[in-house]
């Protein structure tokens, strides 16, 4: 699934070809995604001017004056800048198309994702009760700390709770306890103030580094220009199980947590 970095790099990828761009028509091949798409978003979209490409979490936020279509990847789509009049694959549901000749191209092969429209989007129902960005001022280790006071869930399974904090999935979440050295089946409630201090730190740089680096390579995900992500390479614990630890040389275990797999080093971690 398109994770954080995925999406950010999506967003860079796509918005020089789509702010301050007229939209001349909307191509919906199929409404049925996760929720349908809305039958006026064509009616809605059509001559409008892409003010801004946004983000919030993993919805990539096209701003106009009338309002804003909220676009997420699920777990297999992607976004790409094509010529207009390419033609379309089994999978490519929505083309936005501009006056440039230019059109925003959405791939679902799942089709767990969505595409819909928000006249305020932060009074949006799938918006507004997130948690703080991880790479915005909001976002450190003393807000983790309140947050997990009375919390008994596992810190990797609190990190990765939308409402605490958005877009830390599988993925980073196991990368950047690694990193602050805590095992993720301790309580959430049970780590220190500094110890989380060192976890949003953590989580901060695992999610720079990915963005950095073009997003993680998963099986179906490719970035705007369709090339992958370079960051796998440079993971730590994630899908390493067995293999030696880069600190310690010990093997490295898994353990399921929250019905996700989760990798870490035992001698690494407390």
């Amino acid at each position: 699934m398109p994770e954080l970095p995925e999406v950010e790099t999506s967003r860079r990828g796509i918005a020089p070809w789509v702010e301050q761009q007229a939209v001349s028509s909307v191509i919906v091949r199929d409404r049925r995604l996760r929720w349908l798409v809305p039958a006026d978003i064509e009616l809605r979209l059509t001559g409008q001017e892409i003010r801004s490409v946004g983000r919030r979490g993993k919805y990539l936020l096209l701003d106009t004056e009338a309002g804003t279509a909220m676009l997420h990847l699920g777990m297999s789509g992607s976004v790409r800048i094509i010529d207009q009049g390419e033609p379309a694959g089994k999978h490519d549901h929505v083309d936005i198309c501009f006056e440039s000749g230019k059109a925003l191209r959405f791939r679902d092969p799942r089709r767990f994702g969505s595409l819909l429209w928000a006249e305020v989007p932060s009074e949006h129902s799938l918006l507004k009760n997130l948690g703080p960005e991880p790479l915005s001022a909001d976002f450190d280790g003393d807000y983790l700390w309140h947050r997990a006071r009375t919390r008994a869930v596992s810190i990797k399974q609190f990190i990765m709770n939308a409402s605490i904090v958005v877009g830390v999935g599988n993925i980073y979440a196991s990368e950047a306890l690694f990193q602050a050295g805590i095992h993720p089946k301790r309580r959430a409630g049970r780590v220190s103030r500094q110890r989380m201090g060192r976890l949003a730190a953590a989580i901060e740089s695992v999610l720079e580094n990915a963005i950095e680096a073009g997003g993680t390579t998963l099986r179906d995900f490719h970035g705007s220009d369709g090339e992958p992500g370079y960051f796998r390479q440079q993971l730590d614990v994630y899908d390493r199980a067995g293999l030696p630890c880069r600190r310690c040389e010990r093997p490295l275990s898994t353990i399921i947590l929250g019905q996700r797999s989760s990798f870490y080093c035992k001698s690494c971690q407390h």
